[in-house]
C-alpha cells in the first residue's frame, strides 16, 4: 500500500502525503529543506506567511489527538490558511452518515485540503482515491500503517543535531514495533535517507515476524540493541491497539526496555533520546531521561509545526497547477 502514484504527479511533486513508502530521497530532501525554511516563522513577531491564504484546510480527526492535530492547525494558521475542526465523535458520522457523504459534503464548502487521522490502515489512501482532483489528502496517521509527518518532524530534528550525513549515524527504534504505524514510517524515512545502521529494539511479541525484511537490524535486549548508538527514538507502548497478552504487565516492560540514565550510558555520549509522545513515564523511560540533556523531546513538538507546513505548502502548490491545468 505505497501510494506512490496517489502521492505525486507525473513531474514527481508531491500532491498528497500519504506514507512515506514509495517516495524518493529527493523528495523527502526537499521537505527537510521546505521545514527549515520555516522553522524561523516561530521566532518572527507576526508567526504567519500569506502562502495559503485564501485556502481552507480541515482537520478531519476520526481518533483522539493533542500534539498531531494542534500542531497541524497551528502550522495551517502560520501558513494564513481557513482551518476547520471537525469532531467526528459529535458529527453526522454518529447518525450513519457514510465516510464518502461526509467527504462529499465537506467539498461542496470548497475546501481544499483534508488532514486525516484514522484508526483503520489505509483510510487516508481511501479518501485521497475519491476527493475531487483539487483536493489535498495528508495523512495524520492511519492504524497501524503510516504517520509520514511524524516520521519527517523526527527527520528533521535528526539532521538539525546531528547534521545531514545520515550516513555516519546508528539509529535504534526502541519499543512496540508491531503495532507502531510511527515506527513503520521512521524505518522507511531512515533506509531513503541512506542511514548507516537502523535498528530495533523490542521484545519478541512485538517485533513483526520477518522485520529484517524492512532493512533493520533487530535486538531482544535494550542494551545490546542502543549500546554505541547515535540516536535512541522511544516509542510508545501501544496499550489501545494491543490485543491478547503480548506482555506480563507494564512494570516487566519497564523493568526490560525502559531507559534509565544508566542503561543509556551503553550509547555514545553525545546521544540523542527523541519520542514521538505521550510519555508513558516509568514505562518506557525514566523521567531523569525524558527531562535529561540527552533528550529533544519537546524540540520534535516545535519542529512538528515547520514540517507540516512544508508538506501542506508542497501539496497546495501541487494544487494550484491542477487548477490552473484544468482552467
Amino acid at each position: 500500500m505505497s501510494g506512490a502514484n496517489l502521492q505525486v504527479d507525473e513531474d514527481g511533486r508531491l500532491r498528497h502525503f500519504l506514507s512515506i513508502e514509495g517516495l524518493n530521497r529527493g523528495l523527502l530532501t526537499e521537505i527537510l529543506d521546505t521545514a527549515e525554511s520555516f522553522a524561523g516563522v516561530t521566532a518572527q513577531t507576526v508567526k504567519k506567511v500569506p502562502l495559503l491564504r485564501g485556502k481552507t484546510i480541515v482537520n478531519l480527526f476520526f481518533e483522539a489527538s493533542t500534539r498531531t492535530r494542534t500542531t497541524f492547525e497551528l502550522a495551517a494558521k502560520r501558513l494564513s490558511a481557513d482551518v476547520l475542526n471537525i469532531n467526528v465523535d459529535a458529527s453526522s458520522a454518529t447518525k450513519g452518515e457514510t465516510l464518502l457523504d461526509t467527504l462529499r459534503n465537506l467539498e461542496a464548502m470548497h475546501v481544499d485540503m483534508f488532514v486525516v487521522r484514522h484508526a483503520e490502515s489505509g483510510a487516508a489512501h481511501f479518501i485521497a482515491r475519491n476527493v475531487e482532483p483539487h483536493v489535498s489528502v495528508i495523512n495524520a496517521g492511519d492504524g497501524r500503517h503510516a504517520h509520514p509527518t511524524q516520521a519527517m518532524l523526527d527527520m528533521f530534528t535528526i539532521r538539525r543535531v546531528k547534521g545531514p550525513d545520515f550516513g555516519r549515524l546508528r539509529v535504534a527504534i526502541v519499543g512496540d514495533i508491531l503495532h507502531s504505524r510511527v515506527a513503520r514510517s521512521q524505518i522507511h524515512a531512515l533506509n531513503l535517507l541512506n542511514t548507516g545502521e537502523v535498528r530495533v529494539v523490542a521484545p519478541k511479541t512485538l517485533t513483526p515476524i520477518h522485520v529484517e525484511t524492512l532493512g533493520v537490524r533487530p535486538y531482544h535486549d535494550l542494551c545490546e540493541g542502543i549500546r554505541d548508538c547515535d540516536v535512541v527514538i522511544m516509542l510508545r507502548l501501544q496499550r489501545e491497539r494491543m490485543q491478547g497478552a503480548l506482555l506480563p504487565s507494564e512494570h516487566e516492560y519497564y523493568r526490560l526496555f525502559g531507559l534509565t540514565e544508566e542503561r543509556l550510558s551503553v550509547a555514545k555520549p553525545d546521544v540523542t533520546v527523541m519520542h514521538p509522545g505521550p510519555i508513558n513515564r516509568g514505562v518506557e523511560m525514566d523521567s531523569r531521561v525524558a527531562d535529561g540533556p540527552h533528550s529533544v523531546i519537546l524540540e520534535q513538538v516545535t519542529h512538528g509545526i515547520a514540517v507540516r507546513m512544508a508538506v501542506m505548502s508542497m501539496a497546495m502548490r501541487q494544487q494550484d497547477r491542477t487548477l490552473e491545468d484544468g482552467a
